[in-house]
């Protein structure tokens, strides 16, 4: 337990090993600013922000994303490529050897919490070797207040060691670089890149875990907003297909953009207390609201700007997953606090690279369990280390990376839910239209807008012959018409202006969600299996 006072500033970390009396306790965004402009670790913006970049790592490395295999997680995670197991031997040689380079440093540490639901919190302790990294956990975790830091009690630990390097011969990792959970210590040991979105990721796979296991409640990586009637939305999405450019919507208050749970009391919360937005080709007329959000308080990572401060949003040289990251506060149309009701609409936003799935289109419940368990899209250029080009992919619930247990798992109680809540479901391709990359054109967003928007207000309405038309290859309805879009964008084949090489298109990727869900088939019953594309080419 710790008294706190804003005074202080200071606390003691001989529980963790750390002996250093250097250490920077809670201090506030703009201390943390001046610290990383005073150290020649960033430069700022023209808007106030602070311009950092994170260093040899622009996105997340799963390939070095481990969990601690022991009495804990051995008979629960789904083990394999995603869930990588460490040995806890190793963890703890490891975590002394981080303790002993981190004494030698000054140190920044906050007291933060998850899970914006109290019933549900989750508090933590961030410990960080860079000042800008203890301001993006700032940003991006609950705040406590003052009363709240006095007698504060972290569950969680987060050791963040961005300029330690690991030997992987001696340490048992793949390369220098590591994120590690060890659920029985409750640790996440990140080491050797500065890449920020390992912290939060960090937070958001350990409570992937807890939630299901310990509170029956389901974790989704989406976004959500709530409009002027208490209607909740929610936005399901890997990086890059529009989960926060979508929520943020000046008509709808946001619940949160990027990391959810679903409770079995008919609320939905947000984990974070913050935005962590991809800017690559921002503009304020796009996007207002995520544009108006940088300024003082915000970071902006592995931008390209000029001597005056002025950012160049379209400069992809650095990285194309250029970020900033906020605390939510800084949008003004936001909940609070950060809880929604049951939603009645779903989206599943894809960013299609083949540009042969509809714009919108409508799913039965057995289709939403498919593509929620296939979890289609591609992956975007420099979100993960070693993507330079968007590559076709299946992420199981649109969070595959960050899923400690089976993808049936999460599926079976999404479905469960949405049953219960009577949610109309709808996929939505935020990609390509008019060919696939390379030869067509990004969906505007303008459109994709206009056909949320009309599922909010009800204008798409309930299915029918003479509103929907049924994908004579994915099997989805999708409508004929929609306010304020054209109708010959609705159809993705019409785009094209080649039949024949849209349908070989469809039907290639059609027969990849069929051999993706192979390794899925014996936990689906028929229902969910007939919920895929049923035509396919041999």
């Amino acid at each position: 337990m710790s008294t706190y006072s804003p005074d202080t500033k200071t606390i003691s970390l001989e529980e963790y090993g750390i002996t250093s009396t250097d250490i920077n306790y809670q201090l506030s965004p703009s201390e943390l600013h001046k610290i990383t402009l005073d150290k020649g670790m960033g430069k700022e913006a023209s808007s106030g922000a602070l311009a950092i970049n994170t260093g040899e790592f622009t996105g997340r490395s799963p390939m070095d994303r481990f969990i601690v295999k022991d009495d804990v997680t051995a008979d629960k995670v789904w083990w394999g490529d995603i869930n990588i197991p460490f040995a806890p031997d190793k963890f703890d040689a490891l975590y002394d050897k981080v303790i002993d380079y981190l004494n030698e440093k000054e140190l920044y540490v906050r007291d933060a919490y998850a899970c914006a639901d109290k019933d549900y919190k989750l508090n933590i302790r961030v410990i960080n070797e860079y000042p800008w990294s203890n301001m993006f956990a700032y940003n991006m975790f609950l705040r406590p207040t003052v009363e709240e830091l006095n007698g504060f009690n972290p569950e969680w630990t987060v050791v963040n060691a961005p300029g330690f390097m690991a030997d992987p011969e001696v340490d048992g990792t793949r390369q220098h670089n590591f994120a590690i959970l060890n659920f029985t210590r409750k640790i996440a040991l990140i080491g050797g890149t500065g890449y920020t979105g390992e912290i939060k990721k960090g937070i958001f796979s350990a409570l992937n875990f807890i939630l299901p296991v310990y509170k029956d409640t389901l974790p989704m990586h989406c976004s959500a907003n709530v409009g002027k009637d208490g209607d909740t939305a929610i936005f399901f999405g890997l990086s890059g297909t529009g989960k926060t450019t979508l929520s943020a919507d000046p008509n709808r208050k946001l619940i949160g953009d990027d990391e959810h749970g679903w409770t079995n009391e008919n609320s939905v919360f947000n984990f974070e207390g913050g935005c962590y937005a991809k800017v690559i080709n921002l503009s304020a007329e796009n996007e207002p609201e995520i544009f108006g959000a940088i300024k003082k308080g915000a970071i902006l990572e592995n931008i390209v700007m000029d001597d005056k401060g002025a950012v160049d949003f379209a400069d992809t040289s650095i990285t194309q997953n250029t970020r900033v990251s906020y605390p939510i506060y800084n949008i003004e149309n936001i909940q609070e606090p950060s809880i929604g009701t049951n939603p009645k609409n779903i989206f599943f936003l894809t960013a299609d690279a083949f540009g042969v799935l509809p714009p919108i289109s409508k799913l039965t419940p057995a289709q939403a369990a498919y593509h929620f368990i296939s979890g289609y899209t591609a992956k975007v250029a420099g979100t993960e280390a070693g993507v330079v080009e968007p590559v076709p992919s299946f992420s199981a619930c649109f969070g595959a990376p960050f899923m400690p247990l089976h993808p049936t798992k999460y599926a079976e109680m999404l479905s469960t839910k949405m049953q219960e809540a009577g949610v109309n479901v709808w996929l939505v391709n935020t990609g390509w239209t008019g060919g696939p990359y390379g030869v067509g054109t990004r969906m505007k967003l303008k459109y994709t807008r206009a056909m949320i928007n009309a599922v909010l207000n009800g204008d798409l309405g309930l299915y029918s012959y003479d509103k929907y038309h049924i994908h004579s290859v994915f099997g989805v309805a999708q409508p004929r018409e929609c306010p304020g879009v054209p109708t010959e964008v609705l159809s993705p084949r019409t785009t094209w202006n080649n039949d024949e090489e849209y349908y070989k298109t469809a039907f290639k990727l059609s027969n990849a969600f069929r051999e993706n869900f192979k390794k899925f088939e014996a936990y689906a019953n028929e229902e969910i299996r007939r919920g895929g594309p049923q035509r396919y080419a041999f």
